[in-house]
């Protein structure tokens, strides 16, 4: 065919396409497992790329390499990053469970770039591989595309989303409304109470994720095939790890065992699990939102989201809380994908885990999935909705459940016929407590007064 050319490998020749960068074993995973036609995250690549870039940097400096040909490697790296490189990386997710073929892809590409770059012959195996196994180098990558995407869009895209809820909160702080338990009327809360809870839960899943960080920039890198190390200098680890460094601004570090983080993958399915917790944060705001926006007529009303779209094909005029509800279904899939690792997380049969691309597909799906929907639910829902304070102070009148302030004046029994008869009669609580009690009006005043309330104490 004239549109392919003929490779080998240690197992013949193969015709691949005439202007793949990319070589035989790439072809065979391409033949192999035409599977879901989903291919490695972008994020995954560019992480494996800045590997063989430090491996080569490393390398050479060990003289496993010269200069000329680790040079050639680095170039083709860069230059690879500069530019569309994820058109060169067609292995399907479901591929070998070692991730064997993305790393040999990535070996192969570079090696093609690199014997250009020289004008003489880089091999994929000997020399882009050199002092590396997919065994190890996959299980760096998983780390380094992690830590690399929590330091540069989620982290950054929680503390954006909290200090968006504060400022809110600072502007509905005068705002009281109707507490609610079990959905049904309580205690009566400010608004900025409300927001302030939203924020400590998304401050304690950024203090969970930072703490996290160390064990994920340690790295498998240096215990190649099984974690022994054959095949790789002694200094290869640490060496590696100093030109990550370098190349991501990112501090990296070689793992106190090797063996572990070959044969485990116990941090990925840490990290997810604090990825899940963050989703059902986001969930939690994100359905409060819903709540306090339902209606406008028939439901709470005590919130107006930004209109953002048309919500019906059929019923003008209505609109729909669309970003809180985008925001609930990253949740939904981000606790599913939490589960995808957990299972593949038990897959380390001895000295490897063998469901790596995986675990690599979810975590990072995860991790870019929660950092844009908290950009969207801070511009889009928090820091635009308006406080429909007409309906709060409504609600507020009629809340029977204000009674409980008398409780240790009248007694929880007195105040609960007071709170009964209220409801059933459709009055201010004020009103029938004026009747059943001899407290005077002044004193009822005072103590149902709904922003006293907001305060505790007795």
């Amino acid at each position: 065919m004239s549109n392919t050319r003929i490779e080998r490998d240690s197992m013949g020749e193969l015709q691949v396409p005439e202007q793949a960068l990319y070589g035989a074993q790439t072809q065979r995973a391409v033949d192999n497992f035409p599977i879901s036609g989903q291919r490695m995250p972008a994020a995954f690549i560019r992480a494996l790329i800045l590997a063989k870039a430090a491996a080569a940097e490393a390398n050479v400096e060990l003289g496993q390499l010269s200069a000329s040909q680790g040079k050639a490697i680095v170039d083709a790296a860069q230059g690879l990053l500069e530019g569309d490189f994820m058109q060169h990386f067609p292995v399907d997710i479901f591929q070998t469970g070692s991730g064997t073929s993305s790393n040999m892809n990535a070996n192969e590409v570079l090696a093609t770039l690199a014997s250009r770059l020289m004008g003489e012959p880089v091999n994929p195996n000997d020399h882009v591989n050199c002092g590396q196994s997919s065994n190890d180098i996959i299980p760096t990558t998983i780390h380094v595309s992690a830590a690399l995407t929590l330091h540069e869009q989620l982290l950054p895209a929680l503390v954006h989303l909290v200090e968006v809820i504060e400022r809110k909160a600072v502007q509905v702080h005068p705002f009281i409304k109707t507490g609610r338990t079990h959905l049904m009327d309580a205690m009566p809360v400010r608004m900025s109470q409300v927001l302030d809870g939203w924020a400590q839960q998304l401050k304690a899943n950024i203090a969970h994720l930072q703490d996290l960080l160390p064990s994920l920039q340690a790295l498998a890198q240096g215990g190649t095939a099984v974690g022994t190390g054959i095949n790789a200098h002694p200094e290869f680890a640490a060496r590696f790890s100093r030109q990550l460094s370098k190349l991501t601004q990112v501090q990296f570090t070689p793992g106190k065992n090797l063996f572990a983080l070959i044969g485990s993958q116990d941090t990925a399915v840490t990290v997810s699990g604090q990825l899940k917790a963050t989703a059902v944060s986001l969930m939690k705001i994100a359905n409060d939102l819903r709540w306090m926006n339902s209606g406008p007529l028939a439901g709470l009303g005590e919130i107006e989201l930004e209109g953002l779209q048309p919500g019906s094909s059929i019923m003008p005029g209505k609109v729909n809380p669309v970003i809180p509800e985008a925001v609930a279904m990253v949740a939904a899939q981000v606790i599913g994908n939490d589960s995808t690792i957990t299972v593949a997380g038990q897959s380390g049969n001895f000295e490897l885990n063998v469901m790596l691309p995986i675990i690599a597909q979810n975590l990072l799906g995860s991790i870019e999935l929660l950092a844009n929907s908290s950009r969207l639910l801070a511009d889009k829902a928090i820091a635009s909705f308006k406080v429909n304070e007409p309906k709060l102070k409504e609600a507020l009148s009629r809340n029977p459940i204000l009674v409980t302030a008398l409780n240790p004046i009248i007694g929880y029994q007195k105040a609960a016929e007071i709170a009964k008869t209220a409801y059933r009669q459709g009055r201010p609580v004020i009103d029938v407590a004026l009747e059943l009690t001899d407290l005077p009006r002044s004193q009822l005043e005072v103590l149902l007064d709904p922003e006293k309330l907001t305060a505790g104490g007795v």
